[in-house]
């Protein structure tokens, strides 16, 4: 990759200009510090004022498993150089962060296919809006993104390599993924399938070397070294958990290696019935904003819920005074969570399929296809066109750009499918894409983490295009 950058200095010297112009545009004009941003930003200061990896309460600090370290210790390590609480600062190096996975696409790209697509990957990620908008939001996403992106040019390079010490490599990028989210996990599941795959069928390995391709051999000695590859990435990703859990089951009495799944404290009661009546129906991001979110503590308006909330005038009136039961309160009770929960029961008997398989479907479109304007002015209903004229343009915009990029990769994933080691990148979004139908709360930002894999996979595709032939690999 330094070679590439040396001989093409001006290229990448403009392009990071851009990225970081790009950057700049979101954080000044469309900082996202938001109620999460606060949370973690609290657990980082107590952390780093009293010791206590806590939340701050009315009379003391109350120690918390809600949210993995690896947030929090980013946070205190910038309150610690820049002052208390300076979110901006934050950005800031999000954004140097962000750059570095825009040279991450390029080193994939690389490795798998060749400069001339490393170079344009480099363009479709410094230019990618999503991941800029993100870099703007104290939140774990661009971490996230940089890690997973990380992991994934070490695996390969591993695979090409046959090297011990960038699978060491990728296990510390992973278990830095996991730390900052507990879904991180898929990535080093992702990983670990795809060299068990390798070693029942090694016939299919190829490594990159130079220009030209060679198969490992023997066999044995390729297995061998993919078994030892395999249980060194595992076993470096899971250690830092360690100390973690045991912490967790010091304090709290209880068995928690990473975080709860609804970010609940020990003796925080979940509405299960009522996660799992939404289930029932929700299939995009606006009905999380104006139903899902809502509980607790706010009302919800029933005029809000879609059609395909009940079936039957019968259920719709059912549905209604349960909603009217939750406003009197503004909080699910354990009685009211009960008839949710048969209510919830009774949908799912009379339609599985839809339950299943529809719902899930449609939940996992919203989060690849929407506009991602989620942490933008722009009205979530933007299809409805009654937003402000600048912000239904951008969401328009937005949304398109969202669509190349994704039409982009499928289509690189359809030329390339048959090239070494592209299944690894195909197998985590495959995996991942798998684990986000099965949430309630169907997310556009939790697609964000397979970007890097659609920006590789559009840039070959876009190579495929605008040149002649097959482009080369190196």
């Amino acid at each position: 990759m330094r070679e590439l950058v040396r001989r093409n200095l001006r290229f990448f010297l403009l392009f990071s200009a851009a990225a970081l112009l790009l950057r700049l545009v979101f954080i000044f004009w469309f900082p996202g510090v938001v109620t999460d941003s606060f949370v973690y930003g609290d657990i980082a200061k107590n952390w780093l004022q009293h010791g206590i990896y806590g939340l701050s309460g009315p009379d003391e600090i109350s120690p918390t498993y809600i949210r993995l370290p690896g947030y929090p210790a980013f946070l205190a390590f910038i309150f610690a150089i820049f002052g208390m609480e300076h979110y901006r600062a934050v950005l800031f190096v999000q954004m140097f962060a962000d750059l570095g996975t825009c040279f991450l696409c390029a080193h994939i790209a690389l490795r798998l296919f060749g400069p001339k697509v490393a170079k344009l990957a480099f363009v479709l990620a410094c230019l990618c809006p999503f991941l800029a908008d993100y870099s703007a939001a104290a939140l774990t996403e661009t971490l996230e993104i940089f890690f997973t992106a990380l992991a994934l040019d070490l695996a390969i390079t591993a695979l090409q390599r046959a090297s011990f010490r960038y699978w060491a490599y990728c296990g510390m990028a992973s278990a830095a993924a996991i730390l900052l989210r507990p879904d991180g996990g898929i990535l080093l599941i992702a990983i670990e399938l795809y060299i068990f795959v390798t070693i029942l069928f090694p016939h299919q390995l190829n490594l990159f070397s130079g220009n030209r391709v060679e198969s490992i051999s023997p066999a044995s000695a390729c297995r061998r070294r993919l078994v030892l590859g395999g249980v060194l990435i595992a076993v470096i990703a899971v250690a830092p958990l360690v100390p973690w859990a045991i912490r967790n089951w010091k304090v709290f009495g209880g068995f928690q290696p990473l975080a709860p799944r609804y970010a609940n404290e020990e003796d925080e009661f979940v509405p299960m019935g009522f996660n799992r009546w939404v289930k029932t129906w929700i299939t995009d991001y606006t009905s999380v904003e104006e139903v899902y979110w809502q509980e607790p503590g706010s009302p919800i308006d029933p005029s809000k819920l879609p059609s395909r909330a009940f079936d039957t005038p019968r259920q719709q009136r059912k549905t209604e005074a349960l909603i009217s039961d939750y406003n009197q309160v503004l909080h699910v009770t354990p009685e009211l969570d009960k008839t949710f929960a048969a209510l919830a029961a009774e949908r799912i008997r009379e339609h599985p399929i839809r339950y299943y398989l529809g719902l899930p479907m449609l939940r996992i479109a919203d989060m690849w296809l929407r506009p991602r304007t989620e942490m933008l002015p722009c009205d979530s209903r933007w299809w409805e066109f009654n937003d402000d004229l600048r912000w239904l343009a951008l969401a328009i915009f937005l949304g398109t750009v969202n669509l190349f990029y994704v039409a982009g990769g499928l289509l690189g994933w359809m030329y390339s499918r048959k090239l070494p080691l592209t299944g690894v990148l195909v197998l985590f979004v495959v995996l991942r894409s798998v684990f986000l139908v099965t949430l309630e709360n169907p997310e556009p930002r939790y697609t964000l983490e397979m970007y890097p894999v659609v920006i590789v996979l559009a840039a070959y595709a876009l190579a495929r295009k605008t040149h002649s032939g097959q482009p080369s690999v190196s």
